[in-house]
C-alpha cells in the first residue's frame, strides 16, 4: 500500500513479470511494499510499462540492482547509475540497493562473484560506493551476498561488510537467507554475524528460500519456500536490531499467490511478536534481552 513515509515498512515482495498478472487483484493490505531490479525495467514501455506504472502508483517501491559490479575491475558504470536515478524519480522509488560483489569486467558474467575480503578491497569498493552516492544524491544500500568460495580472504565476512559500511558511509540491506547459506557453506556462526551488523545502518531485510545441494552446500536459489532455520534467524535479527521492513524474494517456481501472501503473513507475525516483546517491557541490547 502506498504511504507518505520517507521509507517502507512491514512485509514486501519482489515484483517479477510472471507475478504481475496474478498480483493485480490482490488486496492492497496483502503487500506493504515491492522491489524491482531497475535493469529489467529502465526504458520498458508498452504493456509492461503500463503495468509497472499501475504497481508503482499503488505500492511503495525500492530498486535492487543486479549489474553495477561494485567490486569489479572495470570502471564504474556511471551511466547506469544516472539511468537508475532517473528511473527512481520517474516512479517515485524510495531507495536503491546493490550487491556487495562483482559481476563484470569487459562483459557480464551473469552471476554475483565474491569480492576478496581484504583491506585493499574495502578501500576500493568504498570509493566506488561513494561515487555512486555522489551521483544519486542519497545513500546506497549494499547487500551481503551468498558465496560458494572465499578467494583471498584476510578477514571475516562480517568484519569486511562492517568495514565497507563504515568507510563508504552507506547503508545495509541485510539478507538473512544469505547469512544462513554462508554459515553452512563456510562454517560461520550465523547468530554472531547478525549480532555484528550495525543496527543504525540496516534499512531493510531480505528473506528467501534456498536449495540443499548437500549437507555442507546450500544454493541461494530464491526458488523455494523459506525454511524453518531461516525463519528463526529472521526472528533473531528482530531481537538484535528491532523490527525492520522485510522483503520476500521469489524468482522462479512460483506458487499460488495465496502461498506467497501466507509467507508475508509469517513475516508480519514475527514483526508483531517482536513489537509486543518491546511493549511488554523487554529491550534487546546486543542480542541480549534485558528487563526495564
Amino acid at each position: 500500500m502506498k504511504t507518505s513515509s520517507h521509507f517502507v515498512s512491514g512485509a514486501g515482495l519482489g515484483l517479477r513479470r510472471a507475478l504481475m498478472g496474478p498480483l493485480a487483484d490482490v488486496p492492497d493490505s496483502a503487500i506493504d511494499f515491492m522491489e524491482i531490479a531497475p535493469e529489467n525495467w529502465i526504458g520498458i514501455g508498452g504493456r509492461f510499462g503500463k503495468q509497472l506504472r499501475q504497481f508503482t502508483e499503488r505500492y511503495d517501491f525500492l530498486c535492487h540492482g543486479l549489474s553495477l559490479s561494485l567490486g569489479g575491475p572495470a570502471p564504474l558504470d556511471e551511466a547506469l547509475v544516472r539511468s537508475v536515478k532517473s528511473f527512481m524519480q520517474e516512479h517515485g522509488i524510495k531507495a536503491y540497493s546493490e550487491h556487495l560483489s562483482y559481476c563484470s569486467d569487459d562483459g557480464h558474467l551473469y552471476d554475483l562473484m565474491p569480492i576478496p575480503m581484504t583491506e585493499t578491497a574495502v578501500n576500493y569498493v568504498a570509493e566506488r560506493i561513494m561515487r555512486v552516492q555522489d551521483i544519486l544524491g542519497q545513500r546506497l544500500i549494499i547487500e551481503n551476498v551468498s558465496t560458494y568460495a572465499e578467494p583471498g580472504k584476510e578477514m571475516s565476512e562480517q568484519d569486511f561488510v562492517c568495514a565497507v559500511l563504515e568507510k563508504a558511509d552507506c547503508d545495509l540491506l541485510l539478507d538473512v537467507n544469505n547469512v544462513y547459506v554462508n554459515s553452512i557453506n563456510h562454517g560461520q556462526d550465523a547468530l554472531a554475524y547478525i549480532r555484528a551488523m550495525p543496527s543504525e545502518r540496516i534499512r531493510y531485510l531480505h528473506i528467501a528460500g534456498h536449495y540443499d545441494e548437500a549437507d555442507d552446500l546450500l544454493v541461494d536459489t530464491h526458488g523455494n519456500a523459506v525454511k524453518a532455520d531461516v525463519w528463526q534467524l529472521l526472528q533473531h535479527a528482530y531481537q538484535c536490531h528491532g523490527v525492520l521492513p522485510t522483503l520476500l524474494e521469489r524468482d522462479f517456481n512460483f506458487p499460488e499467490v495465496a502461498e506467497l501472501v501466507a509467507e508475508l503473513d509469517i513475516i508480519r507475525q514475527y514483526q508483531d511478536e517482536a513489537e509486543r516483546t518491546v511493549k511488554n517491557g523487554s529491550l534487546v541490547s546486543g542480542g541480549v534481552r534485558v528487563s526495564r
